[in-house]
């Protein structure tokens, strides 16, 4: 499991770092302080070469445009850097620990000359510092370097510092090239969004674990906010593979107790289709990494609790380590009840109050947890 985590230069954090990492790490805070960029910079690390998911985080976040010249998609790199501007020379280091080692990501944007490209493959003549005295330093490259990998990936952006989607193209086969020399220890991850899964994503995952014990794990889970609930059936996610359906809650019936015909999961209402993705997501992640903005959404708070043991459970039989995050008191005082009813007393279970403006976050510990159910804890969160 990740012990700890150290980011520099990476959106709004110049310099920061969360240590004493359980199994369980709920991260609180105000508005804008940095906690679903902690989720971005974990994610980072481990996505290892997989430029389509770097690109889905930055999508995400509204961070790109489209060419006027050819409507191709542009991604604003800038905004993964603090202040929203490119500085060449300036790097993003995202540092993980794990019990036995450490493994980082580098972001940087170089700038270079334009006729680097005609010495790409020869380095020794790169390093002779007189070739380019008089010429132009023009262009820039994003470079992406994982300790773990044995070669950076470098892109080309275009003169105003975006990355076109035609340069991820053009990279493609070296992305695949690079991804083939193998990584050691790579980790699964999932990130879950307050918009959880697309209907195809999770009809996808439901088809992994289908006619087998962790089916129903399933079930179960979704009894916490249904308990009529006796059978799930996925119809199938062809329907629903379209541009772009997120937002559309179909590709599985629900058998209610006492109802002949099934009923679409859709007419149960967004607390389903939520406990439904969060509960997919953690049994096709054995010995991987969660991460989950909002775990609360679309959950009421008399179901919390129920919620976060069906994730202690699930986390602890398969090995997996959760990062969440949450603008909710009720979500860490329904945390601070299954910590005194399963009798947590270990750092398996940890809160992490995040203040962009420090370069550390405050760590409660189980014990601190609890403590501040009674007391004063809501206030210490300034949530």
């Amino acid at each position: 499991m990740l012990q700890s985590l150290k980011i520099e230069g990476f959106r709004g954090f110049q310099s920061f770092e969360m240590a004493n990492l359980g199994r369980i790490n709920l991260l609180v805070g105000k508005n804008n302080s940095g906690k679903t960029s902690i989720l971005e910079a974990i994610q980072f690390l481990y996505v290892q070469n997989n430029l389509d998911i770097f690109l889905e985080t930055i999508s995400y976040r509204g961070e790109f445009s489209w060419s006027e010249s050819n409507r191709t998609k542009v991604f604003e790199i800038c905004h993964l850097f603090p202040g929203h501007e490119i500085i060449p020379s300036k790097e993003i280091i995202i540092i993980g620990s794990r019990e036995s080692h450490q493994e980082s990501v580098t972001i940087s944007v170089k700038s270079i000359p334009i006729q680097l490209s005609l010495f790409s493959d020869k380095n020794d003549d790169l390093n002779n510092d007189n070739i380019f005295d008089d010429e132009e330093w023009n262009k820039l490259l994003l470079s992406i370097r994982w300790s773990q990998s044995q070669k950076p990936i470098e892109l080309e952006l275009l003169a105003n510092g975006t990355l076109a989607r035609d340069s991820i193209r053009r990279m493609a086969s070296l992305s695949r090239i690079s991804h083939k020399i193998g990584i050691d220890n790579k980790i699964e991850l999932r990130f879950l969004t307050p918009f959880s899964l697309t209907s195809s994503d999770m009809a996808a995952l439901f088809d992994n674990i289908v006619l087998s014990p962790l089916e129903d794990l399933i079930i179960e889970s979704l009894k916490i906010i249904e308990p009529k609930i006796e059978r799930i059936a996925s119809v199938g996610s062809g329907k629903y593979l379209t541009s772009n359906n997120l937002g559309v809650r179909g590709g599985f019936l629900i058998k209610i107790k006492n109802h002949d015909q099934p009923i679409p999961i859709g007419s149960l209402g967004d607390g389903i289709w939520r406990m439904l993705g969060l509960v997919l997501a953690m049994v096709n992640l054995e010995n991987g990494i969660l991460l989950v903005d909002e775990i609360d959404s679309r959950l009421h708070f008399t179901v919390m609790t129920d919620m976060w043991k069906v994730v202690w459970e699930t986390a602890k039989k398969l090995n997996i380590q959760v990062f969440a995050t949450t603008h909710n008191r009720d979500c860490w005082q329904s945390l601070a009840e299954l910590i005194t009813e399963e009798k947590i007393t270990d750092n398996e279970i940890t809160i992490q109050r995040i203040d962009r403006e420090k370069s550390q976050s405050v760590i409660f510990d189980p014990e601190e947890i609890v403590i501040g159910e009674h007391l004063t804890f809501a206030m210490s969160i300034n949530t």
